[in-house]
């Protein structure tokens, strides 16, 4: 399931956000079943671990009265995750919101989906996330 495989990709962003190497990514991989969510879930580490400064970068020029060493760290990796995924992996942005939202409510604090939420359409503005992307 494909909400379950971005669940999956968070955490092992969030993982990365700690730890520099030795990633223990195979515990992870052999919980999903299907290839498709296998080699989604790679292919999102890959476009973050290649463009993880650049996608910090979005992060930090669209935040309002913080600086991105105050976001918390699970926002911050949701954050990474959503971005990675609609700039790299093409996935239609309403729908990356709607799940990372949902995601933060359930790792998170109280007020980060509306936190995540803002920041992410402030995100897509700048991207230019055209009308076939959505």
């Amino acid at each position: 399931m494909r909400a379950y495989a971005r669940e999956l990709a968070f955490q092992l962003i969030f993982e990365r956000l700690f730890v520099k190497e030795n990633y223990s990514d195979e515990e992870f991989f052999a919980s999903l079943k299907k290839d498709d969510d296998k080699n989604f879930v790679k292919e999102i580490l890959l476009k973050y671990e290649e463009n993880k400064d650049y996608v910090q970068k979005i992060i930090s020029s669209n935040l309002v009265g913080y600086e991105l060493n105050r976001v918390y760290k699970v926002d911050l990796a949701l954050l990474c995750e959503a971005i990675t995924e609609i700039k790299y992996i093409k996935t239609p942005y309403k729908i990356v919101i709607n799940e990372i939202v949902e995601l933060a409510k359930r790792y998170s604090t109280e007020k980060s989906g509306r936190f995540i939420n803002g920041v992410l359409s402030s995100i897509v503005k700048t991207l230019n996330v055209t009308k076939k992307e959505q």
